[in-house]
């Protein structure tokens, strides 16, 4: 791969794609809303480019005929928010985005088209998820992405693009979002705030982000036509383990508000990837431990809390 362009290049993932492949020396389009916020957080690089078009405008975008690049990564997707992921009318709306990001590669001549899936795919599942565990999606967001993972592969599988499909679990890193568990309690240890939990005996399977771009880099290279790769570490802690790892890092003398929630009804468990085709495919093994991962992690959100 000598070239790739990105849909959803702005979020946290999407971030160290661009990242990533412009340290390994790719040329980089990003695919970006024009109002977007966070456009100012894509590096300045000579070898990344930026295009101003919605979701909802990809079909109408136009080519040159002399465009082309190696890899199509759709990464784009509208309405991850919790209060959005029921929205059924919004993400259907996904569902066309996604086609027409798949379209989209055909005219730029795309070799390879990924599509980042989710767990949200499976429903609720206990115990490892891989390529062969049934899908049964709960909410509309997951119904979502399993239909336009499917409408994406068929639309390439016309035009002889190799897709592939990360059904990406659980990902931390700088640039997240502030309500995720490993963010909001990074914050709220930093700031010196209470914090609560469930009891954290949950197993539970984190990866980080610079690894989930190093492996999206590897199924553009090495990864097999219509395959699902579940993006993940592959190893599961307690959540309890993972906390009190951020809270050694910030501060060993905290005490930790672990167990005075209860456990959400129906609770999962455990959920852990099986990447054993990530490993026998693409050569891939996570890089960074967790405490490597999350001190960079605490790192960033230091400096955008000015904490010193």
């Amino acid at each position: 791969m000598k070239s790739a362009i990105i849909t959803g290049g702005t979020g946290m993932i999407g971030l160290s794609l661009v990242e990533y492949l412009l340290d390994i020396g790719i040329e980089v389009t990003v695919i970006v809303r024009k109002s977007s916020k966070r456009k100012t957080l894509l590096p300045v690089h000579p070898l990344l480019k930026t295009i101003d078009c919605d979701l909802g405008n990809l079909c109408n975008l136009a080519c040159e005929s002399s465009t082309s690049f190696d890899a199509f990564y759709h990464l784009g997707w509208e309405g991850t928010n919790a209060t959005d992921r029921n929205n059924v009318a919004l993400q259907n709306n996904n569902i066309i985005y996604s086609t027409d990001a798949a379209q989209l590669a055909h005219r730029l001549k795309c070799k390879s088209f990924i599509f980042a899936g989710s767990q949200a795919q499976y429903g609720r599942v206990e115990g490892l998820v891989g390529p062969t565990t049934a899908t049964n999606p709960e909410i509309a967001y997951g119904v979502a992405k399993q239909c336009a993972e499917a409408m994406t592969r068929l639309v390439c599988n016309q035009f002889g693009i190799k897709h592939c499909s990360a059904r990406i679990l659980s990902i931390y890193g700088p640039n997240d979002g502030e309500n995720t568990m490993v963010s909001s309690t990074i914050n709220n240890l930093l700031l010196g705030n209470d914090t609560a939990f469930t009891p954290c005996q949950q197993m539970w399977d984190y990866l980080y982000c610079k690894d989930a771009a190093k492996a999206l880099q590897l199924m553009a290279d090495k990864g097999k036509a219509n395959a699902i790769y579940c993006l993940g570490s592959g190893k599961a802690k307690k959540l309890e383990c993972y906390i009190e790892t951020i809270k050694n890092i910030i501060n060993p003398d905290t005490i930790l508000g672990i167990g005075k929630i209860p456990y959400s009804p129906n609770q999962v468990m455990m959920l852990c990837a099986n990447i054993d085709n990530l490993k026998s495919d693409l050569d891939f093994e996570p890089e960074y431990s967790f405490e490597e991962g999350i001190a960079e992690t605490i790192d960033w959100w230091r400096k955008k809390l000015m904490i010193n």
